[in-house]
Parts: structure tokens; sequence; C-alpha cells
């Protein structure tokens, strides 16, 4: 699909960007190939590729959200050198 010079300045209006003639002519050829690129890839028969969440079907890596106690505030706040009530207290800094 070639793309216009027209249509790239409407783009990159859309974008708020601000582009040279020269710009213009680049970013139409490099476009112009990326939606040709696309068009290719919708060409492809994937009615036999069953759908994925991940290209690698691996499963996931991460392990189990489980919920566990937590660290108690006496022992969090052991060191604090300064609270109020069970949190840390801490300077202000906006005012």
């Amino acid at each position: 699909m070639k793309l216009t010079v027209e249509q790239v300045r409407h783009v990159a209006t859309l974008a708020r960007l601000s582009l040279s003639s020269e710009e213009e002519e680049r970013y139409a050829t490099q476009l112009s190939a990326i939606l040709d690129a696309v068009a290719q890839l919708q060409e492809l028969d994937v009615s036999g590729v069953e759908p994925t969440s991940h290209a690698t079907l691996a499963s996931s890596l991460l392990r189990e959200d489980v919920t566990r106690p937590s660290l108690p505030p006496e022992k969090a706040l052991a060191n604090a050198p300064a609270k109020v009530g069970t949190s840390f207290a801490v300077p202000k800094i906006l005012e």
C-alpha cells in the first residue's frame, strides 16, 4: 500500500509531529513498506493454528501467588528512628 505525502502529513498532525519535506518523503516510503509487510502477513492461512497467549507456549515461570503471614508491625518498626502508631514517620517534603 503506497502512502501519499498528504497521508503522512495527516498522521504527523495527529501525532503532533513537525516534519520536514525530506522526512515526509522518507516516512512515506518507510510506512508504505511496513503496511506492505502487514498485508503479506494477512494473506497467510492460519485457520489450523491454535491461538496462544504467548509465542513460546511456555507455562508460567512465576511462583504461585500464595498469601503468607507478613512481618508484625512491632518487628518492622523496631529500628525505625521515628514512628506514628504502626507506621514509619517521615519528614514532610511538600508544603
